[in-house]
């Protein structure tokens, strides 16, 4: 199947009504009917002001990125953005073309993954 390898970059306690952000955004795909995704905390990095930051002893909590990804049909990843979008949350993401399948798929597996 053909769509995109969708990546949000989160800070770790950034939340949206008091959910944070990266539950709330596994969530949403999960009701779309996504078939999966995953968040992943940093263990370092640095964004747009250049400030490095590291995942040690006196690091300041909710400083670090969460990355929460999915591999979506192109109509997922534009339900989600959208929703996104309504819930008016600023977030940077990535999308990048994506080809993707189940070696040897089960009866399980929806039509079009083998």
């Amino acid at each position: 199947m053909h769509g995109s390898f969708l990546r949000f970059y989160v800070r770790e306690g950034q939340r949206y009504r008091r959910r944070l952000v990266w539950e709330w955004l596994l969530e949403q795909a999960n009701e779309l009917g996504v078939r999966g995704g995953s968040a992943f905390r940093a263990m370092a990095g640095f964004g747009r002001h250049h400030v490095l930051h590291e995942s040690t002893f006196f690091e300041l909590a909710g400083s670090l990125t969460v990355e929460v990804e999915f591999i979506v049909t192109d109509e997922e990843a534009q339900k989600l953005l959208a929703r996104v979008h309504d819930a008016r949350i600023r977030l940077f993401y990535a999308s990048v073309p994506a080809l993707f399948g189940v070696i040897n798929p089960d009866a399980a597996d929806p039509p079009g993954e083998g």
